[in-house]
């Protein structure tokens, strides 16, 4: 079985679009490298709940000659988000935060701002299914060596932060709109309540109860990575300057990682849905990592003086 999903992967991929053709065109791995401009990818196979198959393939940069292979980190982007979701969830088994308090509670450098005389509750939860109401979908990144804002500054939209202030622009909890701004306020609130660094505090309670070794939130990535990790590209396939971006918006997009640790991640959560795991209460899994958010009445809000 594990042989004939490997050539699927390799050999026989099938476009999104095409999938309501009656005999779609198949395509190798390859193909699409040369198609999209692609220099390197890495893949992993889940196999009856064990990770059976990792393979990378290309070289590491653009025009380079040093192979990719299976230790090879990229850059996670957005996947970042539902690792720093299982963080947050760890200090609320731990009794540190409350997913339905309001977060200005926790917060001391930054703090959700009033829109005129109204101050937003924004809660935990509101945050991480991005329901706060709130804005600044992305994040652009910086090049190496270029000046690095500090989260309250990224949060505030203040020099050298190259995107816009986060904030309230609709009344929180009536309908989903993607924030990695808000995702970047739970990175603010989990710092502040440990008193941990972003990266250290989600090594600990993350990536090495689960055995993530090739996963770091370290901005800029260390020295001692950087050998093995996939430069970027942009869409027509010319290198990014400096070979990456940094993100000081780690819980939203700061994860460098392998697709065998990413696998990794999800049999654990996957496995809490039957035992209690080690790593987070069933009951916090199952009912929160992995339900819906009903959206609805807005949480209760409160009136500046």
């Amino acid at each position: 079985m594990t042989a004939a999903l490997i050539d699927q992967i390799t050999h026989d991929l099938i476009a999104e679009t095409d999938l309501s053709l009656a005999d779609p065109p198949r395509r190798t791995i390859a193909a699409e490298q040369a198609r999209l401009h692609v220099p390197g990818v890495s893949v992993a196979l889940l196999d009856h709940g064990e990770i059976a198959w990792a393979q990378a393939f290309g070289v590491l940069d653009i025009g380079g000659s040093t192979p990719c292979d299976a230790q090879t980190v990229f850059q996670a982007a957005s996947i970042s988000k539902p690792v720093n979701a299982a963080l947050v969830l760890s200090l609320v088994d731990a009794g540190l935060l409350d997913l339905d308090v309001d977060v200005n509670t926790y917060l001391r450098s930054w703090q959700i701002p009033s829109v005129g005389d109204w101050q937003p509750r924004i809660t935990l939860r509101q945050l991480l299914t991005h329901s706060a109401g709130l804005t600044v979908p992305g994040f652009g990144g910086y090049s190496p060596g270029s000046p690095i804002p500090t989260v309250p500054q990224v949060l505030s939209g203040s020099p050298p932060a190259n995107s816009a202030p986060v904030v309230v622009d609709t009344v929180p909890g009536l309908q989903y709109r993607y924030s990695g701004g808000g995702t970047t306020i739970t990175q603010l609130v989990c710092m502040e309540v440990t008193g941990l660094p972003y990266p250290e505090l989600i090594r600990q309670r993350v990536l090495e109860p689960l055995g993530m070794t090739r996963s770091t939130f370290a901005q800029p990535l260390p020295s001692d990575w950087t050998a093995n990790a996939a430069r970027g590209v942009d869409y027509r396939g010319l290198p990014i300057d400096g070979g990456w971006n940094i993100f000081p918006e780690l819980a939203a997009a700061g994860l460098w990682t392998t697709p065998t640790d990413l696998a990794r991640f999800g049999l654990s959560l996957n496995h809490a849905l039957a035992t209690d795991g080690q790593f987070l209460s069933r009951a916090i899994r199952a009912q929160t990592m992995f339900s819906r958010t009903s959206l609805g009445m807005p949480a209760r809000s409160t009136a500046s003086a």
